[in-house]
């Protein structure tokens, strides 16, 4: 699998269950349409969230590349209900930063006779 991640604030006023609700809409969305395999929506805890990283961190799983970038292709359209549901969500964050990562790992990594 490979890892999208999202971290984030929420804008001043915004509420921290209308934005799950919000993210939990676009995100059912997209993987209803096998545009990704699932989402994770975590918060820092007490305040022990990495430095600089915002207090939201959101995890979108897809099977590889191709299917991640068919998820940009289906949002970039900026056609509803996609739109409305991007908008829906990104209008109620601030400082987002991003992150890709895999499993590892993957099948494509080849152990051969590595030494230490």
């Amino acid at each position: 699998m490979d890892i999208y991640h999202i971290y984030c604030d929420l804008k001043p006023g915004v509420s921290d269950l209308a934005f799950v609700d919000r993210l939990h809409a676009y995100f059912g969305h997209l993987r209803g349409n096998g545009l990704i395999e699932a989402a994770r929506v975590t918060r820092a805890k007490l305040g022990f969230g990495l430095k600089g990283m915002g207090d939201w961190h959101i995890m979108l799983e897809v099977k590889n590349l191709a299917q991640l970038e068919a998820a940009f292709q289906q949002v970039a359209s900026r056609r509803d209900p996609v739109e409305g549901l991007h908008f829906d969500v990104n209008s109620l964050v601030a400082n987002p930063t991003f992150a890709l990562t895999r499993d590892f790992p993957d099948p494509v990594r080849h152990r051969g006779d590595e030494k230490f």
